[in-house]
């Protein structure tokens, strides 16, 4: 059954203030171009016609809509029905005279509803509209207020992408996530379907591709940097007649369909099921871990047999102008010593590796040009020369598309600092495990995809942006729901052309107002706009810590409990810092009108006599990864070893050498520490630890310490223990592992030490 996404609502209040101020709280995204607010209500009941051609999806899409929610069982007729509340669809050139085919006009009078548009594109967004305007409530009649929208997007690739190789989602969360991307006027579906870690699409040539290539042994478990892999086997695929549904599903909501088929890197789950494309021959298996591997495509003669095959196929399933060829992060390793890799180059005159994927590339593009389409792939394919006719989506910051747009290729705005929607949105340590990186919905919001490098015939070349949501960490639907929103809204605006920085907060209420449709619809969204901060420093005596709490609402709407109290309506209200001196597990959450607006939040303090005291450290700690404070060492909180962020301090070079003053001489036997451990990061545990006393601040004596093994086997969680000091300051010495040993990632390079809380009891 088709599921239809209705947004939100203006109420007939509202309808009733001034022009200029009832724009501003239209719960509409993207905002349209222009609005005019005029006076009266439209009356919608089971007596309203819809006048339009009865075979158009728009008008069967617009009655099941209203169907759905408030049951009336609108007819469609071509014929003007007298004395009739109508809504008119009708393709004709708008009021106004620039309008492309995706413009169109909304007109409501108390007379009638009339959407217009020069095709059928621009038809269906105004009905997105127009759905937004309705009222939540049901009702016998249902009154809309009078409006005129003219309206029309800036940039022509507004697109969200959607990996289903680290993780599969079935065929009809694939549809729900297309319906989200109609309701906020998104065109472009990236559906990312081939990888190491799974081939998703089913090629008749080439059965092994779903038979083996679409199975995996096992899946990482929690954070990469854990190196957890279970032992389930994994996987699924979608037929070529899924693929058929799904398309045919997008295009009537008027979203285009992008495949990506990668190569010639992040082939394993392909070279898994067929290794003679490959360098050596495998055996290989589909990759059970995420990252990048050595092991890609070799560009021999039956390799690009193989992919026109592959390609042929999905050209077919698929009408969209781009195939998207991926050709991002290639290692060369496998292609620098394969006797037939350096014989291409010598053969076709190529000067390294690079220019080795250049011709790889190329090659293939001839082809699918062949077959009436083009070739899209991450900016990647910029090295060693792009393709001729080759579009870029530019990810790896901004510069490659900059690059690819004064070449005069078209580009595809999408850099992780803004568009990576697996990324955390919030507090790291309260979100779900994810990849990394911080983007929050402001984050988003405040993109601009055309470079302010370009010049305006060079700005021409940017076709638009896309949000990315990549899914190591991302294995159920409902996990999919919370990654991509909000921040597709965001990004739709930011598409459409309307976004305005500045505005922002106008963004947020008419964000606020969508959230009671989602909570309708039981989709999982994220509430991180909702998201706490706090600010922790020492209390006045230095006994413990203060927390102060804040929130871009309304702070005093804040409640919290301590320990094992529950948080609802009749917790405390927050109103000044909290003065904590005693291990606690606060909770915390946002509340509005009743009702629970942000996540919960649970954070645990530890007291001990070194909390909230004075610190200071010999060496100044990094910035470029953690707040570089030292405060952060002695402020009652433990850093997460998954989730990092300024609960850290990171060293590399020098040593932590961090003097505490306990304000008197005090009593003490036990030292804690944390300490983490990430290779893959080329961060160690320390190789000796310190611990020293002192009256005076100036003459230490050592009181204990760990070196070697003893650190090892604690696993990142120290406690030294000693016979019972009277001192007022304490040292602590931890001496970072020196240069990385062969066999490790970054080896002869300098490790990294992190630290965090130190706890003296």
């Amino acid at each position: 059954m088709k599921r239809i996404f209705l947004v939100l609502y203006i109420t007939i209040a509202a309808i009733e203030l001034r022009a200029q101020s009832i724009e501003k709280i239209l719960p509409l995204i993207p905002k349209p171009k222009t609005i005019k607010i005029d006076k009266g209500a439209f009356v919608l009941n089971n007596l309203t016609v819809i006048l339009s051609d009865k075979n158009s999806f728009e008008a069967k899409y617009l009655k099941e809509c209203i169907q759905n929610y408030f049951g009336f069982d609108l007819s469609i007729t071509e014929q003007y029905v007298k004395d009739a509340s109508i809504i008119s669809l009708s393709l004709a050139i708008p009021d106004t005279t620039v309008f492309d085919k995706e413009a169109y006009q909304l007109l409501i009078s108390p007379e009638r509803i009339s959407i217009s548009a020069a095709a059928t594109n621009g038809l269906f967004y105004g009905i997105q509209t127009f759905l937004q305007l309705l009222p939540l409530e049901k009702n016998k009649e249902i009154k809309v207020g009078c409006v005129n929208i003219i309206d029309a997007p800036k940039y022509k690739w507004r697109g969200m992408h959607l990996d289903v190789c680290r993780h599969f989602f079935p065929k009809e969360f694939v549809k729900k996530y297309i319906d989200y991307l109609a309701l906020y006027k998104m065109n472009t579906f990236h559906w990312h379907l081939t990888d190491d870690q799974g081939w998703r699409i089913e090629i008749a040539k080439y059965p092994k591709l779903t038979e083996i290539g679409g199975w995996r042994n096992g899946s990482m478990v929690g954070h990469y940097n854990e190196n957890r892999i279970d032992t389930i086997k994994y996987g699924g695929y979608y037929s070529q007649d899924d693929v058929k549904e799904i398309v045919a599903y997008a295009t009537e909501r008027h979203i285009n369909v992008v495949p990506e088929i990668e190569f010639p890197g992040h082939a394993m789950a392909a070279i898994s099921a067929y290794p003679k494309y490959s360098c050596t021959g495998g055996p290989f298996e589909v990759a059970t871990t995420w990252g990048v591997f050595d092991d890609v495509f070799c560009p021999k003669e039956e390799t690009f047999t193989f992919l026109e095959g592959v390609l042929s196929e999905v050209i077919e399933l698929f009408p969209s102008q781009y195939i998207h060829i991926g050709g991002d992060e290639c290692p060369k390793t496998r292609w620098k010593t394969c006797k037939n890799c350096q014989s291409v180059i010598k053969r076709e005159g190529l000067k390294d590796e690079d220019e080795l994927q250049s011709y790889f590339i190329t090659r293939l593009e001839k082809f699918v040009n062949s077959k009436g389409r083009k070739i899209i792939g991450w900016d990647e394919i910029l090295d060693g020369g792009l393709a001729p006719n080759a579009a870029v989506m530019s990810w790896r910051g901004t510069k490659g598309g900059i690059e690819a747009a004064k070449q005069k290729h078209f580009v595809v705005m999408t850099p992780g600092s803004h568009c990576y929607f697996d990324h955390y949105q919030g507090e790291p340590k309260n979100e779900p495990i994810a990849i990394g990186g911080f983007t929050t919905v402001e984050k988003v919001y405040s993109y601009q995809p055309t470079p302010k490098e370009l010049s305006a015939d060079e700005s021409k070349y940017i076709l638009g942006a896309q949000g990315n949501v990549w899914t190591e960490y991302i294995n159920l639907p409902e996990n999919v729901e919370y990654m991509a929103l909000p921040r597709m809204a965001a990004l739709a605006e930011v598409v459409w052309g309307t976004a305005d920085v500045k505005a922002y907060k106008d963004f947020e209420k008419r964000l606020t107002k969508h959230f009671d449709v989602l909570d309708y619809k039981r989709v999982n969204y994220s509430k991180s706009i909702y998201q706490i901060t706090n600010k922790v420093s020492a209390n006045k005596d230095k006994s413990g810590i203060l927390l102060s709490l804040e929130t871009s609402f309304d702070s005093n709407n804040i409640k919290y409990s301590f320990d094992d109290q529950p948080l609802d309506m009749n917790s405390l209200n927050y109103s000044t810092p909290l003065n904590i001196q005693k291990n606690n597990q606060i909770k915390l959450a946002y509340f509005e009108n009743g009702k629970q607006k942000s996540a919960l939040i649970e954070q645990a303090f530890y007291i001990s006599k070194s909390t909230g005291k004075n610190i200071s450290l010999k060496f100044n700690a990094s910035e470029k990864y953690s707040s570089g404070n030292p405060f952060t060492l002695v402020n009652g909180v433990r850093g997460d070893s998954i989730r990092r962020q300024s609960d850290w301090l990171g060293f590399r070079v020098n040593n932590l050498e961090a003097t505490i003053d306990l304000e008197k001489s005090t009593a003490f036997s036990k030292v804690k520490l944390n300490f983490l451990k990430d290779p893959a990061n080329w961060i160690h545990y320390p190789k000796l630890i310190e611990i020293l006393a002192s009256e005076d601040g100036k003459n230490f004596k050592t009181i204990g310490g760990l070196s070697g093994e003893a650190i090892k086997t604690m696993k990142g969680k120290v406690e030294i223990e000693f016979p019972i000091q009277n001192a007022q300051y304490v040292k602590i010495i931890a001496v970072h592992s020196g240069k990385i040993l062969e066999g490790n990632p970054g080896a002869g390079s300098d490790s990294w030490l992190f630290v965090d809380e130190i706890l003296i009891d």
